[in-house]
């Protein structure tokens, strides 16, 4: 089709330009406006940590080198006053997860400073730096034993896998084709690593001062993570004298990755013993510090959709286990032991913000600090750590900044903000107003939160394109949180609309929960009357209405143009479109076909394809871009290629574009990510009716 060829062309050479000509065109716009360049100077404060005496903070601080189109980070320390705050170790490198010793003269990280991610160990009166460890495979999940004399981790082992055949040698200087990669996995790639080699998760131990690590947990089972939730690190017990990690040691592991239980192994000889034992995760242990108790995370499973994740407490030797979490009708997740061993800090999301809460062992909840955040987006993330004296540290995010340190005490209300990381860049940058809001669905009249980003300089009298951005998951929240691409599309002048329709996370159980076996569906209603409420507002060019989102939200931008032709553009970022094939090559496949759907595609074949966004393709008129990442193993390149195949059967003016070196999110390259917020605003440019500013 020559027509449809020009506009691909057409459509390439634009997003070209503007990558070409960026420069010219910043000097062009408003010197306060966030400019796609800006990428590059965002920075994040991530993995805060209290040091023993209360004192100290040490953090990550996370950013962009515009040289190497990378992502690095190195580690800061500041007073927990907010004093002194300076770097401890600088350059393009990956400085990550800090823990201070026990007696808090040392402080151990991962780093890949000389290539590979290893262990590094920095002495805090002299500042004299060791490397500990020579892995082939990086490591994770750090923890000091009591007295400081070891490290716990976890690391890949790999494990022989011999071949099904004998090829013959190579004649001597022979360049032959790279051999058969042989697969009898169920999970044999997952998004991010990529194509997994044969092997498990295994906990080890490091003299504290460098050595030889000793494997400690054996068996051909995940310990202390799994490829779909996270088990935590290994724990040490306050004798020293055993491990605690969660793991899946079933037979049929792949086939029920969700049933992990807790386990004790002997430091001595590696004898295991099960501390839990029920159908559903039991996760990320943590040994209280009088050694008593043993407080965890999990569910009974019910193969539903959206489970609540409990806290749970019980006895050092597993008996008594009880649920100290009933209170609060939210998922509880990043667990801390207060030093007093009287109760248990913890995150929860709750209507699109995170929060610090608190229990005491006996079940007696309280709030202690909002606005938990970590990322650049408007998805739900963050982390916490609790110190002596009740003193506590998080990565405090808002609407205008990504994420800061925040201080507070467990006896007092509200935090103080003690960095100011992106100053640099937001003190002279004009940011849209982001506005929340609650409207009625128009299928069932129940409440929709949701949230409204202005174009800076925003004029009332004017009428404005809107942008609605789906969120993904589809068992996740936005909320009022930082989110670049956002307030770059709201810099270009949209009105960008962003809401959690049902099945979102944060509302309770019962909220996540009425799309369980029914994604997509009623959602459709709750973001169509969402576009509504806006449009009713009055600044809203009806004739310029578009849709965007990413996977889920992908999901759910087809589901939107397979129902109605308000909008004059779509971009559907790394989508699910048909069901069946997904379950068949996607990184999750068992879990969608046991949570997502009452079973396997050839028995429920009918259920499948009445989800499918197939089923609705015949309906869609309005002209769409599909993006994904060659990488993309979560949602997997072939169903976006279904997608744009039957757009151009059809007739529909469409694109496909591919990210090469992309996993899902396509945020490996910090260019990339530029390229793909482009991609999305020219599109949305391209079908832009002309009269989308007159006034009133």
């Amino acid at each position: 089709n020559v027509n449809s060829m020009n506009q691909k062309e057409k459509l390439f050479w634009r997003v070209a330009l503007v990558l070409f000509f960026l420069p010219l065109a910043l000097s062009a716009q408003p010197s306060d406006l966030l400019t796609i360049k800006d990428v590059f100077n965002l920075e994040t404060a991530t993995d805060p940590q209290i040091s023993t005496d209360g004192k100290k903070i040490v953090y990550a601080r996370r950013f962009a080198d515009i040289m190497t189109d990378r992502y690095y980070s190195n580690l800061w320390i500041i007073n927990f006053d907010g004093t002194n705050n300076r770097a401890l170790t600088t350059g393009n490198h990956n400085d990550s997860s800090p823990l201070w010793s026990p007696d808090g003269s040392r402080l151990i990280f991962i780093s890949k400073r000389d290539g590979s991610a290893q262990i590094y160990l920095r002495w805090m009166d002299t500042g004299q730096l060791t490397k500990l460890s020579n892995l082939q495979h990086a490591p994770s999940g750090l923890s000091w034993s009591p007295d400081g004399s070891q490290i716990a981790f976890s690391s890949f082992v790999p494990s022989d896998h011999p071949s099904l055949i004998k090829m013959p040698s190579a004649p001597k200087g022979a360049a032959w084709a790279d051999p058969a990669r042989e697969i009898d996995k169920l999970v044999y790639r997952f998004n991010g690593p990529g194509y997994l080699l044969n092997g498990y998760s295994h906990v080890f131990v490091l003299p504290a001062e460098g050595g030889t690590p000793r494997q400690i947990t054996s068996g051909d089972y995940n310990h202390g993570a799994a490829p779909f939730r996270s088990g935590g690190p290994a724990v040490w017990s306050a004798d020293g004298k055993s491990i605690i990690v969660s793991a899946n040691r079933r037979s049929d592991a792949d086939l029920e990755p969700l049933d992990t239980e807790v386990y004790e192994f002997s430091i001595d000889d590696g004898s295991v013993k099960a501390l839990t034992n029920r159908r559903g995760p039991d996760s990320r242990a943590a040994i209280s510090p009088n050694g008593k108790s043993i407080a965890y995370t999990g569910f009974d499973d019910r193969y539903q959709g959206y489970q609540l994740t409990r806290l749970y407490m019980m006895n050092r030797d597993g008996s008594n286990s009880r649920v100290i979490s009933n209170e609060l009708d939210r998922r509880i997740g990043n667990i801390q032991w207060a030093a007093d061993s009287k109760g248990v800090y913890f995150l929860y999301d709750d209507q699109g913000d995170t929060k610090l809460g608190y229990t005491s062992t006996a079940g007696k909840f309280k709030k202690l600090a909002d606005h938990v955040a970590s990322r650049i987006s408007a998805y739900s993330s963050g982390q916490f750590h609790a110190g002596p004296d009740g003193k506590f540290v998080i990565t405090n995010g808002r609407p205008d900044n990504p994420s800061d340190l925040a201080v507070g005490t467990a006896n007092r209300s509200g935090t103080r903000q003690i960095t100011s990381v992106n100053t640099d860049l937001f003190g002279h940058k004009t940011l849209g107003e982001v506005e929340e809001f609650w409207y009625e669905s128009s299928h069932d009249k129940r409440k929709i939160h949701g949230w409204i980003i202005k174009p800076p300089h925003f004029n009332p009298n004017k009428k404005y394109p809107l942008i609605i951005e789906i969120h993904g998951g589809p068992f996740a929240n936005y909320g009022a949180r930082f989110d670049f691409e956002k307030q770059f599309m709201a810099a270009q002048g949209y009105v960008v609309l962003y809401v959690n329709p049902r099945g979102s996370t944060s509302y309770g159980e019962e909220f996540g929960n009425l799309i369980h076996h029914a994604y997509p569906g009623d959602d459709f209603y709750d973001l169509n009357s969402g576009v509504d409420a806006v449009v009713n507002m009055g600044y809203i060019d009806e004739n310029n209405l578009f849709v965007t989102g990413g996977s889920g939200g992908g999901v759910l931008t087809c589901w939107m143009i397979g129902r109605t032709d308000r909008f004059r553009a779509a971009v559907t970022l790394y989508p699910v479109i048909n069901w069946y094939s997904f379950v068949l090559t996607s990184d999750i496949s068992v879990f969608v076909a046991k949570y997502w759907f009452p079973g396997l595609p050839w028995d429920h074949v009918e259920h499948y394809e009445s989800r499918s966004l197939l089923s609705v393709v015949k309906n869609v008129k309005t002209p769409t871009m599909v993006l994904t990442g060659e990488e993309d193993y979560r949602t997997p390149m072939s169903d976006s290629e279904q997608y744009y195949q039957a757009l151009k059967l059809l007739n529909v003016e469409s694109v496909l574009v591919r990210v090469p070196n992309e996993p899902h999110g396509i945020r490996r390259f910090p260019s990339h990510w530029m390229a793909k917020m482009l991609y999305i605003t020219e599109w949305f440019e391209k079908h832009r009716v002309s009269n989308s500013t007159m006034t009133n």
